[in-house]
């Protein structure tokens, strides 16, 4: 059996990476920015589109200022894991330079950093998952996190 892979990458938070463990990562817009509805899809379908390809998503949701999610990067042909920053690159990347062009923003969308933690247990991975589901509620989006559009978890 092959020993796990630890990779840290420092930057102003310290990113931790574990071959084969599942992340509650959360990133955040510059400055507070407030995202638009249309903004807000732009950010969903980037999180979706390579769902079951490069990673799998167990919950997420994307709120006016900041995206949770919790994810489980997926392996790729060279026997390798794919990274966070790959990850976290694509889907801010792609949304970063459509998102300009819905809000008639110039300048920087996301911050750089994001925070991330490996999921240790079970009971961790329920908290987080009940943290996701519960935040649009809190924030007084919908009734329901079923109710919020830019709610997703797997069936």
């Amino acid at each position: 059996m092959q020993e796990p892979k630890f990779k840290i990458t420092q930057r102003t938070l310290p990113h931790w990476e574990l071959d084969g463990a599942v992340y509650f990562l959360t990133f955040n817009t510059w400055e507070k920015l407030e995202l638009t509805p249309e903004a807000r899809q732009v950010v969903f379908d980037a999180c979706l589109f390579f769902n079951n390809k490069r990673y799998n998503i167990y919950i997420f949701v994307v709120m006016a200022d900041h995206v949770h999610i919790l994810i489980q990067p997926w392996f790729k042909l060279d026997n390798e894991f794919w990274s966070l920053s790959s990850i976290m690159k694509s889907i801010k990347g792609y949304s970063a330079k459509k998102i300009p062009k819905l809000m008639k923003h110039t300048g920087t969308i996301w911050q750089d950093e994001r925070y991330d933690r490996i999921i240790r247990n079970e009971e961790e991975f329920q908290t987080y998952w009940d943290y996701i589901r519960q935040n649009p509620v809190k924030a007084a989006l919908s009734k329901t996190p079923e109710d919020y559009p830019f709610f997703w978890q797997a069936s």
